[in-house]
């Protein structure tokens, strides 16, 4: 994944200021311009990202400018920005290790997080990481970093979802199994999105105040793991 993310580095070269952008806003870029396939500008950017104009604007020029992601679909009729061609490309190398970024149930995954009071949650799968998790808390301050109010990690050891504190995958303990309500509702909807779930893969829940905060947590926690 490490290697994937080299592609990115262009756009953080400056001889001058520093991009305000984050790769977190990068990559979830990316995600939307694949999910809006007839273009979108940089206001809807904003609000999607939760970033200022400025910061929207750079990230923009840059994404189109340095690595040619991003082209204007039609500037006559100014719909907006789509994926380019190598655009396209990254994004299925994301979708690799990352299939997809999804808001959950929080009735259904009340279990899993500590802070649910008037909050939303997001999940993203992150395939063959498990290894790589401790206790978690490197990924819930990943989360706190951009806005988010934290983030659980679970790990499917191939017969059911755990909490990774202290698990190890070649042992026959874990800390905390979730329920059987949780684990069905996962695996409903890795299926509904084309995913498979398979040993190993990590599970991140986001918390966050508003679904994009927690959309923002859950893919900044993933990160945390490369």
């Amino acid at each position: 994944m490490s290697k994937i993310l080299e592609e990115l580095e262009e756009l953080f070269k400056s001889e001058t200021i520093k991009p305000s952008f984050e790769i977190v806003h990068v990559i979830l870029a990316i995600f939307i311009f694949g999910e809006n396939r007839d273009g979108i500008g940089r206001y809807r950017l904003e609000k999607e990202l939760l970033i200022g104009s400025g910061t929207a604007k750079s990230l923009i020029k840059r994404l189109n400018k340095n690595i040619n992601f991003i082209s204007v679909l039609d500037e006559n009729i100014r719909k907006g920005h789509v994926l380019t061609k190598a655009g396209l490309t990254f994004l299925e190398k994301i979708k690799q290790k990352i299939p997809f970024i999804k808001e959950g149930d929080l009735s259904i995954l009340q279990e899993t997080i500590i802070d649910m009071e008037n909050n939303k949650v997001c999940f993203c799968q992150v395939k063959n990481f498990g290894d790589k998790l401790s206790n978690g808390i490197e990924q819930r301050d990943a989360a706190i970093k951009v806005g988010g109010l934290g983030a659980t990690c679970l790990v499917y050891d191939g017969k059911q979802i755990v909490f990774p504190s202290g698990y190890d995958l070649n042992t026959e303990t874990a800390d905390s199994i979730v329920n059987k309500k949780v684990y069905e509702y996962f695996k409903g909807e890795i299926n509904k999105l084309d995913s498979k779930l398979e040993p190993n893969d990590v599970l991140i829940i986001g918390l966050g105040e508003n679904f994009e905060t927690a959309r923002l947590a859950a893919v900044n926690a993933a990160l945390s793991l490369f």
